[in-house]
C-alpha cells in the first residue's frame, strides 16, 4: 500500500512549488503521470510501477529511486540525478533524459526506443537487454562500445 495517493502527492507538489521533498516515500503504483517534480528531492523512493508518462523530473534526485517497470514515457528528466536508481523494465519511451546521471543504473531490459539521450552519463550503468532503437545518443558518456548496433534497430 502505497504512504501517498495522487491528490496528497498534488497538494505537497503545490505546496513546495519546486523542490518537493518525497524522500524514501512509497509511491509504488500511484497515478502520476503528467506532475510537475522539478528539482524534487525523491532520494530512496519507492516509484515501481508507478504512472509518470510525460511528467516534468527536470533536475529532479532520484538517487536510489526504485522505479522498477515505471511509465515514463514522454517524461522530461532533463539534468536529473538517477544515480544507483533500478529502471529495470522501465519504458522511457520518447523520454527527454539529456544530460542526465544514470552513473551505476539499472536499466536492464529498459525501453529507452526514441529518448533523447544526449550527454546523459552511463558509466557502469547495466543496459542488459535495454531497448535503444532510434534513441539519441550524441554526447553520451560510458555506452557500450557496439552502441551503434542498439540503436538501429
Amino acid at each position: 500500500m502505497p504512504d501517498l495517493n495522487r491528490v496528497q502527492v498534488i497538494q505537497i507538489l503545490a505546496n513546495s512549488k519546486q523542490g518537493a521533498v518525497l524522500r524514501g516515500v512509497d509511491l509504488s503504483g500511484v497515478d502520476l503521470r503528467g506532475l510537475d517534480f522539478t528539482e524534487a528531492n525523491l532520494v530512496l523512493t519507492n516509484l515501481k510501477s508507478v504512472n509518470l508518462g510525460q511528467a516534468n523530473l527536470t533536475k529532479a534526485d532520484l538517487y536510489k529511486a526504485d522505479l522498477q517497470y515505471a511509465d515514463l514515457s514522454e517524461a522530461t528528466l532533463t539534468e536529473a540525478s538517477l544515480r544507483r536508481a533500478n529502471l529495470a523494465g522501465a519504458d522511457l519511451r520518447a523520454a527527454d533524459l539529456h544530460n542526465t546521471d544514470l552513473r551505476n543504473a539499472d536499466l536492464r531490459g529498459a525501453n529507452l526506443r526514441g529518448a533523447d539521450l544526449r550527454g546523459a552519463n552511463f558509466w557502469n550503468a547495466d543496459l542488459e537487454g535495454a531497448t535503444l532503437v532510434y534513441a539519441n545518443i550524441e554526447g553520451a558518456k560510458g555506452l557500450p562500445v557496439d552502441i551503434d548496433e542498439w540503436i538501429k534497430g
